[in-house]
């Protein structure tokens, strides 16, 4: 698969490398034809001294001896037709008659047949062509060469001009009705919509338009999608930008493109501007190294006077989207220019339902499939993780050759979705046994815990990079999250590792990941949390400020502290992992054999193994050793 893309790649280059204008061809035509010309009048001037031509003094002595047929002579190049059928060429001197040249030679012209042809004209044309074509070349070379400097002096002098890309108010043509799961975003825009399609109900009552809205909220929960539905619902001009597109490397190229957005904008008002990861550009100023002449501050600034300066912009809107807002500079978000923050959440059960709905309009399901359980099963998923999990379900019936797509594709397409293809690695046994413990000792925890969700699906089919997956997802949606839970997490996390231990007295490199997670999700409680014997206390406040080198607001020995209760809160939920293990070690060799029989297992099929329901037969257990 690598070499394929590379290949691709390689071909896609060599493409856009020979890619030429109509210009660039007619330039290259005229060398060619240019090229060709040299090298025919080479070639025939190459041929006046060809030493294959049959000298002129043979040719009269075969005359004389009556060999020769017939002489074809076209100026000073004769070709001789013999008797025998043979023919050769020969050349006289300029100016020179061939008459003239058998007569002195004591030879009657009248005993071979001779034929003159007359081709003054063409070569008159040749002459013309010879003597004025290099000039028109040169000519042509050179009009093409200036052509193309005005040109890259006109793209100079264009870098201010903006990049945004304009929509008339037929397109985009998305709507409300194509976006679900934001109801309370749907409902504050509608409000902007109003605004822009009636305005003077709102002039009448003293009020004005907003002047910006902020839409935050996580990657792919549809800021973008957003925007372009509250264009194509108000019906006027869109014009859609990234804030990356405002910067180059020329100073003050990025407040020139703001000052021409907003000229452009203004000319067909009412109509939004919509600028794409704003965070690129509204970063807080005075962080950085370069200080106030960096040029992103400086596309910052003209932004901010854009937006509420001394020209009042009456039916103009700035719709922005970022995932980041925690670092915009507090001059862009206050109101009068940002007047609304949006917040985008990730969508709950009901909004999850909708988006599945929506974009399985085009798509042949099955009557079966259930689309609550769905929406269930996909628990922290974006509305960008569904659309593409219900692609992937298309993907994978087509390629089976189905006609509709049933829940087993929508099932593996969400596995796929969050943890990557199915990947049939060639494992040792030993290996395989390893894995099948590891992911055992994840569920078998998980399902002694008070507060974990329930085992979705146990598998050692390796997806990604993982040999293995204990799939847990939430089974239902929650805002706030309790110590209790979290250090239930920490325990199972650690139950590969504690079953590895137990059953092989020994530790593998396989529990690396859960490791870093677990520790990840150990130093938020600490530092963040205040879930720890260090009290309700932030550590992390002051850790956005050590990228730009000021020193650490924490002591030393505080420091220590964090540290020490980290570890703490670690070796005691690994304890608990392995007493659940130990205590509960004959589940554990059931659960590893159905792996190593099976390789995957739902969730109904571990917990009939763990109530005592089903058990492989004897001749299927297999031991650690």
């Amino acid at each position: 698969m690598k070499l394929r893309g590379r290949r691709g790649s390689s071909k896609k280059k060599l493409a856009m490398k020979f890619k030429f204008t109509w210009k660039d061809l007619l330039l290259y035509g005229f060398l060619f034809i240019f090229l060709v010309f040299l090298t025919v009048g080479l070639g025939d001037f190459a041929q006046s001294g060809n030493p294959k031509d049959t000298p002129l003094s043979k040719i009269v002595q075969d005359i004389k001896d009556k060999k020769v047929k017939e002489i074809s002579i076209s100026e000073n190049k004769l070709e001789i037709a013999y008797n025998n059928g043979q023919k050769v060429q020969s050349r006289k001197e300029t100016n020179t008659s061939f008459y003239e040249v058998l007569k002195n030679s004591n030879v009657d012209p009248n005993t071979v047949k001779i034929n003159v042809k007359d081709e003054s004209s063409v070569n008159v044309w040749i002459n013309i062509i010879s003597t004025f074509l290099p000039v028109i070349l040169i000519i042509a070379f050179f009009y093409f060469i200036f052509r193309q400097a005005r040109g890259a002096q006109e793209n100079i002098f264009s870098f201010g001009s903006n990049k945004g890309k304009t929509f008339n108010k037929d397109n985009p043509k998305t709507t409300f009705a194509d976006v679900a799961g934001v109801d309370e975003a749907k409902q504050e825009l509608s409000e902007v919509v109003d605004f822009l399609k009636h305005p003077e109900k709102y002039t009448a009552m003293g009020a004005r338009t907003p002047k910006g809205v902020l839409l935050v909220g996580p990657s792919g929960t549809g800021k973008t999608l957003l925007a372009r539905a509250v264009a194509g619902e108000a019906q006027v001009p869109f014009i859609s930008i990234a804030g990356s597109e405002f910067m180059e490397m020329l100073v003050g190229v990025g407040a020139a493109r703001v000052r021409d957005l907003f000229a452009t904008a203004k000319k067909t008002q009412p109509a939004i501007i919509f600028i794409d990861e704003v965070d690129a550009i509204g970063r807080q100023r005075g962080v950085g190294i370069m200080g106030g002449h960096d040029e992103r501050e400086q596309t910052l600034n003209q932004i901010l006077v854009e937006m509420d300066g001394f020209t009042p912009n009456e039916q103009l809107v700035v719709m922005a989207a970022t995932n980041r807002p925690d670092i915009l500079d507090p001059a862009l978000v206050r109101p009068g220019r940002f007047d609304r923050r949006i917040m985008l959440p990730l969508p709950d059960i009901e909004g999850r339902k909708e988006i599945l709905k929506i974009h399985a309009r085009n798509k042949p399901f099955a009557d079966t499939v259930d689309w609550e359980k769905n929406a269930r099963r996909t628990v922290g998923y974006s509305g960008a993780d569904l659309e593409n999990m219900l692609n992937e379900a298309a993907i994978l019936a087509a390629r089976l050759g189905k006609k509709i797509i049933d829940s087993d594709d929508l099932e593996e397409a969400a596995t796929k979705v969050k943890m990557g293809p199915e990947k049939k690695r060639m494992q040792s046994e030993d290996d395989k046994k390893i894995t099948a413990y590891h992911e055992s000792g994840h569920a078998l925890v998980s399902y002694f815990m008070k507060h974990t969700d329930p085992v979705h699906r146990i598998s050692i089919v390796g997806r990604g990079m993982s040999l293995g997956h204990t799939l847990i997802p939430p089974s239902q949606d929650r805002v706030h999250e309790t110590k209790s839970r979290l250090l239930e997490q920490i325990a199972t996390m650690l139950g590969g590792r504690a079953a590895e231990e137990l059953i092989f007295s020994e530790m593998t490199t396989g529990a690396s990941d859960d490791i870093e997670k677990a520790t990840s999700v150990v130093r938020t409680m600490v530092i963040e949390y205040g879930m720890s014997n260090l009290g309700p206390v932030n550590y992390d406040g002051e850790r956005g400020r050590m990228i730009y080198g000021e020193q650490q607001q924490i002591s030393e020995e505080t420091q220590n502290q964090i540290d020490r209760e980290i570890r703490r809160i670690m070796d005691e939920a690994y304890k608990t992992a392995q007493r659940v293990i130990k205590t509960n070690r004959t589940k554990l060799d059931q659960v590893a054999a159905r792996l190593l029989v099976k390789e995957t297992l739902e969730g109904d099929e571990f917990e009939e193994i763990m109530k005592g329901k089903s058990v492989l037969p004897a001749k299927k257990k297999i031991s650690a050793s």
